[in-house]
């Protein structure tokens, strides 16, 4: 069975929302430069790029119209190179690394440029207005949070699961933990050599 492994690797820097370095940079741009990038480190041609496939929670504004498509071209790969967008919330683009994958394995491809892309400064205020704005009755009467944004979705679920901790820590505190009485020297020491191994 044929195997997919990565080549190669490539990101932005992370600014701040709105106000960092890189709020005015268009979608397609910004994933362009990457994807040029990984595909440079990998010592491949443009050309043999089979498909692209990124996956992005908020497609619309500049991240929209198949901002993987847009990417590719903004990269100056041929046009022949295909590429495809997947909106899986959270999960995209892991979503399109295991796509990617399992074009590789599948069907039979050579070149697969995959990964994920957001552009919150650029997209994540008209995005949520317009989405809550057009929300659709027959969905809210089946789930009512169906339209709740995944950073509200993940603060919820860590408050409900930190109120399950300090209850399974209190029940089973005595049990698990082993206390070990150590000096600040003895920290110290395991404070460096663990950073070594990082």
């Amino acid at each position: 069975m044929r195997e997919a492994v990565v080549v190669s690797t490539a990101r932005t820097g992370i600014a701040r929302a709105y106000k960092g370095a890189l709020n005015a940079t268009k979608s397609p741009s910004m994933l362009g430069h990457v994807i040029a990038s990984a595909v440079q480190r990998a010592g491949v041609e443009g050309a043999q790029v089979q498909d692209a496939v990124f996956g992005t929670v908020l497609a619309a504004g500049t991240g929209g119209m198949n901002v993987a498509r847009n990417a590719v071209l903004a990269a100056g790969l041929p046009t022949t190179v295909a590429a495809q967008t997947i909106d899986r919330q959270c999960a995209s683009g892991l979503m399109s690394i295991a796509t990617a994958a399992k074009q590789i394995i599948v069907d039979g491809m050579d070149v697969v440029v995959a990964g994920g892309q957001e552009n919150v400064s650029a997209v994540q205020k008209n995005y949520f207005e317009w989405a809550s704005a057009e929300a659709d009755p027959q969905v809210v009467a089946h789930a009512q949070h169906a339209y709740m944004p995944m950073l509200k979705t993940a603060e919820f679920v860590a408050k409900s699961t930190r109120s399950v901790a300090k209850r399974r820590t209190s029940i089973h505190w005595n049990r698990s933990v082993a206390p070990l009485r150590h000096s600040a020297r003895d920290a110290s020491t395991t404070r460096s050599s663990a950073s070594r191994r990082r």
